[in-house]
This record gives structure tokens, C-alpha cells and sequence, in this order.
């Protein structure tokens, strides 16, 4: 099977380093060519609830969309997403593009809505795909980000995932 690019947002407010590591580390089994953005800090959007880590992923996969939304779902409910007894959300992880795909599959509509609604999906996912084109809207990531009306809240925070740091201490600089 070939590979297809896709992207993916993660994010955490529960132990969120702790969470996210262990998110990008089961990407990481089944994934390659990981490429992470910087990591923002929000207020979360939709729940009551603390504040939030998120960041996006890029990376090639060989699985079926469906077969890869299986394994993502796997991946939640082993950092207890999915626990009846859960406070927050531990750990979320949405297919935000998978290649040029655009409609609906199997409930699953791509691309995803929040990229073009949520700064902590849009900001990092202009930052590793700037040139990148939205299937839909037709722009760049970099110029929906720049064009963005968005009335949300957000900071990079310094992160580090294997010993590496995902934020740049020059966007950290600009705090």
C-alpha cells in the first residue's frame, strides 16, 4: 500500500505532558516521517475544564483511514479518554487531513472543521505546513492563519517529547 501524508491533532488538559508523550509515542510505533509542531497552552473551547496542551502531527501512514481512526481511538482509550469515571479530557487525537480527502467517511468528515475555527489547530498546523493547501478553502495554512479572525487565547509552551524540544525557544522568546 502506498503512504498517505496526514495530519493530526492532539491535546491533553489531564497530566498533559504526560498524555501527550505517551500519544506521540504510540504514533510513533505506526507512524513515519513524525514531524511535530510547537505545543500552545489554551483555555479549552466547548468544555468547562482547565487549560489545555495541543499541538499537530504530520506523518505518512500505509493504513486505511478507517483502520487509522481504530488505532486512534485505541490510543485515547488507553490514556483513559474513554474511562466512566474520567474529570477533563486525559488525552484527544483527531484526523485533522488525510491527504487531499475531502467529504464524508463513515462519520468522519475531512477536513476537519476546527482547523478553520480553533487557533490551537490552525496556528501549529501553519507553522509545519505553511504551504500546505486547504482541499477546501484552496489557501495556504499559513495565509488562513495570517487572515484568521479567531477569538481565542493561546501561548506556545516550552515541551520537550524524547529528550527534544517541540517549541522553539525563539517562539517562546515572543511570550
Amino acid at each position: 500500500m502506498s503512504l498517505t501524508r496526514i495530519f493530526l491533532g492532539l491535546g491533553s488538559n489531564i497530566e498533559r505532558e504526560r498524555h501527550l508523550c505517551a500519544g506521540l509515542d504510540a504514533l510513533a510505533g505506526f507512524l513515519t516521517d513524525m514531524t511535530c509542531s510547537p505545543v500552545f497552552e489554551s483555555h479549552p473551547v466547548g468544555i468547562k475544564s482547565g487549560p489545555f496542551f495541543n499541538l499537530v502531527v504530520s506523518a505518512l501512514t500505509d493504513l486505511a483511514l478507517t483502520e487509522l481512526d481504530r488505532r486512534l481511538k485505541f490510543i485515547e482509550a488507553d490514556n483513559g479518554r474513554y474511562a466512566p469515571d474520567r474529570k477533563g479530557l486525559p488525552l484527544d487525537i483527531d484526523v485533522l487531513l488525510y491527504d487531499e480527502q475531502v467529504g464524508n467517511f463513515d462519520g468522519l468528515i475531512l477536513p476537519r472543521a476546527e482547523i478553520l475555527k480553533n487557533a490551537f489547530v490552525l496556528w501549529p498546523l501553519s507553522l509545519i505546513a505553511p504551504q500546505r493547501l486547504h482541499p477546501e478553502a484552496g489557501l495556504s495554512f499559513a495565509q488562513l492563519w495570517a487572515e484568521a479572525d479567531i477569538d481565542q487565547k493561546l501561548w506556545p509552551v516550552a515541551f520537550e517529547w524524547r529528550g527534544e524540544p517541540l517549541t522553539p525557544a525563539i517562539l517562546l522568546a515572543a511570550v
